[in-house]
């Protein structure tokens, strides 16, 4: 961190010499959460969890006409997580972004390092904000904009544990490599349409070979799964409307097993919002999440992956379904009702979800249960206290059924809740431009 803190100084005490604009400024963001029975249901003998997690970051942007270089530096822990003398922090800090963007042109720009992409409604690539550590990706994008109503990405990345002299297993769990293409044009001043295609390179174990003991030999290999789809959006006076679909194939990793299973799976959403008055707005909106049966054929998949979305966001705040869960699993129906009022620094926000398998469930007997899984009501409020502070609370409550019991486990009948507390701080230390030097 010293040295960190010596090399921001170096490029403040210099930026007059070759910068056009530095910009330094930080988040700090706290979080108090009493959890019980967030992410899956409690059972009986489960206790409520209470701690305040906090991300701490410094920005740094640095820009001329022709480049820019930013970093964000950050440190994510959980108050308590080490004693009060300790030397260091647990999780260390790290660089949550850390990137360059060099211009060829006003038409042509490449960005690369370790950077945030997020497109759209963030359902298939996105920033992940409400996770302390955010999500980011080691990439190489190509930024075409052929038009003053068009833009295109071009995203390319390859991981490794590390640098090697010969080739080793992928260790992370994550992709080993992917490419991808993200297309976004205005039609007219009211519509918009984005197209995506994901070519998702995944790692897993083929089996080669027999050793003579009969043990079987592997080899680790790439699977590559392809999503294609878009989204349409329109926005008139007081009314919004947003529909989008995708389709994916190829194949992915066989989980638990060495292989790959063929994938063949879909997306479809829609949702609609009205302004009744200045103040209040009302939506209805659906998604649907293709899922596999639990008696289907286990060497196809058919459930639908949101990949690097920022899940959080959908399908209920208590991270019930596609937060590191529910993947390549009955899928989901979900039908929401959101009502939001928003007045000078007041917003409340309360949404009902209605959550349904599209996959057959099993009962223990092996007849099938009922696909409806239970009710979700969000609630949250934020007041911005002063200009780059703001102050966010909420709750959550599930109401599951017994088909949500044969999918997550626990117990329907317990009290299953969340609450939370936030305060976000945004603070901009230092923002100056400066003249380039001529010649």
């Amino acid at each position: 961190m010293k040295k960190i803190l010596i090399s921001l100084i170096l490029i403040i005490g210099t930026a007059h010499l070759s910068a056009q604009e530095l910009t330094v400024s930080a988040q700090l963001k706290p979080r108090f959460e009493a959890r019980h029975g967030f992410g899956t249901l409690a059972s009986p003998d489960d206790e409520a969890a209470l701690f305040v997690s906090q991300r701490t970051r410094l920005s740094i942007d640095f820009a001329t006409e022709k480049y820019e270089v930013y970093m964000d530096i950050q440190n994510v822990g959980v108050w308590g997580d080490v004693s009060t003398l300790s030397k260091s922090d647990k999780n260390g800090t790290s660089f949550h972004q850390a990137y360059g963007v060099y211009h060829f042109s006003e038409k042509f720009a490449i960005k690369l390092g370790r950077q945030e992409i997020a497109y759209d409604d963030q359902r298939i690539f996105g920033a992940v904000d409400w996770a302390q550590q955010a999500r980011s990706h080691d990439a190489l994008l190509f930024r075409f904009k052929p038009g003053n109503k068009s833009k295109l990405d071009v995203g390319f990345a390859l991981n490794a544990n590390g640098e090697t002299n010969f080739k080793e297993d992928y260790a992370v769990n994550q992709y080993k490599s992917l490419q991808y293409a993200w297309f976004h044009t205005n039609f007219t001043e009211n519509t918009g349409l984005s197209l995506l295609f994901l070519n998702n390179g995944m790692p897993y174990n083929k089996v080669t070979g027999t050793e003579p003991g009969g043990d079987p030999i592997t080899e680790q290999k790439t699977t590559y799964s392809q999503t294609i789809g878009g989204r349409f959006t329109y926005k008139r006076d007081r009314f919004n409307f947003n529909a989008a679909t995708y389709f994916q194939g190829g194949s992915t990793p066989w989980s638990g097993s060495t292989g790959t299973q063929d994938l063949s799976a879909y997306y479809l959403a829609a949702d609609a919002s009205f302004k009744v008055i200045d103040v209040l707005k009302l939506g209805a909106g659906f998604e649907i999440l293709s899922g596999n049966d639990q008696d289907g054929d286990i060497t196809k998949n058919n459930a639908f992956n949101p990949f690097y979305g920022t899940n959080h966001k959908f399908n209920g705040w208590m991270d019930y379904f596609y937060v590191g869960n529910h993947a390549n699993n009955v899928g989901l129906v979900d039908i929401f009702v959101p009502i939001v009022f928003n007045q000078n620094k007041l917003q409340m926000r309360l949404i009902p979800h209605f959550f349904s398998a599209d996959g057959t469930i099993l009962e223990p007997g092996f007849q099938k249960a009922d696909s409806y899984l239970g009710t979700e009501i969000d609630f949250d409020v934020k007041y911005e206290l002063v200009k780059n502070v703001n102050i966010f609370a909420g709750y959550s409550h599930m109401f599951a059924t017994e088909s949500m019991e044969i999918i997550k486990g626990g117990s329907k009948d317990e009290t299953n809740n969340w609450g939370w507390v936030m305060i976000t701080f945004k603070p901009t230390f230092f923002k100056k431009k400066f003249d380039e030097p001529k010649g």
